[in-house]
């Protein structure tokens, strides 16, 4: 059994770098803002810091264009913390530099090796599992040497799929409470949430489920009307932020932040 996951005293964030312009992406749709990228960012931090948590902020690092994006680079648990192996070579030294930040907080870190790749956006840590979804950037060795890792901590660990196309699993999903989903239908459709209870996002308004429960409040790209609606009468307190530069190098709420 796993801890509730949205119950947080502290988070990792870092600034964008200038070289965000160089972010990787599935479609090119132009090069994000770098002055609105760190607009939008300083707002993420102090939405964060609303709900009194304390967030480290990391200064930029030029050299890794993705590197604002700090969830990919680890999972933080209670018993520890687990370094990633990104399956983008151009962000496996993300993964270093932020090896030694955790090792300030955490007695026990361990990483993962060659030849497994696995990236945190492909994880989700409900009230009950982990649940890790394959995809481009996450493989089955990557999969099995976090299930080894995590069972020694006492946490169960489901391997499931990402949907054809999709970057990351939490593309698709995200936690609102310890039972609770966000999700598209065709995430939900896979069968991989079974014994959840699922809301869906709006038809149209996928780029929504990328969102965070952080404490007491529902963090999701503004846009989405209907799920911001929907997610509000289903009693959850929720909070916009733009996202426009973000998603054009395939970033959402999640891949903001490490919460712990």
């Amino acid at each position: 059994m796993t801890e509730p996951s949205f119950e947080f005293s502290r988070a990792i964030t870092r600034r964008p770098a200038a070289s965000i312009t160089d972010g990787l992406r599935a479609v090119d749709v132009g090069s994000p803002d770098h002055a609105q990228m760190l607009a939008d960012h300083a707002h993420y931090v102090a939405t964060l810091k609303s709900t009194g948590a304390e967030v480290i902020e990391l200064a930029p690092l030029e050299e890794f264009p993705d590197s604002v994006f700090v969830e990919d680079a680890a999972l933080c648990l209670p018993q520890g913390a687990v370094v990633m192996r990104p399956g983008a070579p151009s962000r496996l030294g993300e993964a270093a530099e932020m090896a030694i930040t955790l090792r300030d907080m955490y007695d026990d870190v361990l990483e993962i090796n060659s030849p497994g790749f696995i990236e945190g956006g492909d994880i989700l840590v409900t009230g009950r599992e982990i649940l890790v979804g394959r995809s481009a950037r996450t493989d089955a060795a990557g999969v099995a040497q976090l299930a080894r890792i995590v069972a020694d901590w006492g946490h169960t660990l489901r391997e499931v799929f990402t949907p054809p196309g999709v970057l990351h699993f939490k593309t698709d999903c995200s936690l609102l409470d310890a039972e609770t989903i966000l999700a598209t239908k065709r995430l939900d459709a896979s069968g991989c949430f079974d014994g959840y209870r699922v809301l869906h996002v709006a038809d149209g308004e996928e780029a929504a489920a990328n969102s965070i429960r952080f404490n007491q409040l529902v963090i999701m790209p503004s846009g989405f009307p209907r799920t911001a609606g929907m997610l509000s009468d289903n009693g959850f307190e929720v909070v916009e932020i733009n996202n426009s530069e973000c998603a054009k190098v395939d970033g959402g709420m999640s891949c903001l932040s490490l919460r712990f």
